[in-house]
């Protein structure tokens, strides 16, 4: 079986991309070796040893820190006669400059693996010269997880107290910027107030730093709909158990995206196996979460309601009305996130007994 040294940053704060890399040394066990990639190239040389393939995930965070050691890993692992894989959890919406330090590490990359069907359209269209390579789809389990023994904070409290006068409240976990679309909540329990339904709106994250007005507009937005007293935004969560504690203080989680849900949404993710029903609209292209065994089982379970792709703001807020005082079907959480991890590692696997195949011919046809 194929042995694997999966690289990783030594940041103190992890993000998504950063919690994948990790858990997935993890959960290859004892065929995979974590290092950091800190330009320490003669301990690598020694990993490298004990390693048939490479694995490095992007984007990485601190990316400016990191211009050379990427390409530079590639580079010793292909002198070794290793594999290198990429993973590429984004791409369109990266930077241009982030893209272009990204190109001559997937320029030596043997095979390519993409976050969501959409990411490698993307990476199709962008048409950077790399050569051929061997690609596959695997979908990205949450990152965060719920313990069940979450115990009510500060952030959890002030939601519950929004409940004055038996309010439903509905939310969003996660972070707030404009391609997330979080005003459209806004507009959803305008829709359901003015029905007659007593609503307060909960926003369980924080707002993204450095994007001009995104505050500023949310809170505009607020006062412009009468919605001042019925919405709080909890600002950073630093552990899983003060996310999830706020996140179950939530009755109905509601989404409305304008490409759809897509496999990269681990807010959607989160919010579901917190144990509230995710009502959001459905994918631009119906195969989109296809790869993904999770979105599809809390689908069919009814975990997370579906409407349809292009629904207005009445049509969420009518799902919505459908689902109040709806409690969630169970779900065995552990045995989902292991069918995830296994259909990951499957494909890991299935794409290096690929590349080992068609170099064999290679070198049979020389």
């Amino acid at each position: 079986m194929t042995r694997y040294l999966v690289l990783r940053s030594d940041a103190t704060t992890v993000c998504g991309v950063e919690a994948f890399t990790r858990n997935l040394a993890a959960r290859l066990s004892s065929r995979a070796v974590s290092d950091v990639l800190d330009g320490n190239f003669r301990r690598l040389s020694e990993r490298l040893a004990d390693a048939d393939a490479i694995v490095l995930n992007f984007p990485i965070v601190a990316w400016k820190k990191r211009l050379v050691e990427p390409f530079a890993a590639a580079a010793l692992a292909k002198l070794k006669r290793k594999r290198v894989v990429v993973v590429l959890h984004e791409w369109a919406s990266l930077d241009w400059k982030r893209r272009l330090t990204l190109w001559p590490v997937i320029l030596l990359a043997d095979t390519i693996l993409f976050s969501a069907p959409e990411v490698r359209q993307e990476w199709l269209e962008s048409r950077y010269p790399v050569g051929r390579k061997t690609t596959g789809i695997i979908p990205i389990p949450p990152n965060l997880l719920p313990s069940g023994k979450e115990d009510a904070g500060p952030a959890a409290l002030a939601i519950r107290a929004l409940r004055a006068g038996r309010r439903t409240i509905i939310g969003q976990f996660g972070s707030i910027y404009p391609k997330k679309n979080c005003a459209e909540l806004l507009g959803i329990a305008r829709a359901l107030l003015d029905e007659g339904q007593e609503v307060a709106i909960a926003f369980v994250g924080s707002f993204i730093k450095g994007m001009d007005n995104v505050e500023e507009d949310f809170r505009n937005r607020v006062e412009a709909l009468g919605l001042g007293d019925r919405v709080m935004v909890t600002g950073y969560l630093a552990t899983d158990e003060e996310v999830f504690a706020a996140c179950r203080e939530v009755d109905i989680f509601c989404y409305r995206f304008s490409e759809g849900l897509t496999a990269r949404r681990g807010s959607v993710l989160a919010a579901a196996l917190g144990g509230r029903i995710v009502v959001t609209n459905a994918p631009a292209d119906p195969a989109g979460l296809g790869h993904h065994g999770l979105f599809q089982v809390l689908i069919r379970n009814g975990n997370i309601v579906i409407c349809p792709h292009d629904a207005d703001v009445e049509a969420m807020a009518k799902a919505v009305r459908g689902v109040i005082g709806r409690a969630p079907p169970s779900l065995d959480i552990d045995v989902e996130i292991a069918s995830l991890w296994k259909a990951i590692i499957g494909e890991l696997d299935g794409v290096q007994s690929a590349v080992r195949t068609e170099t064999r011919s290679i070198e049979t046809s020389n």
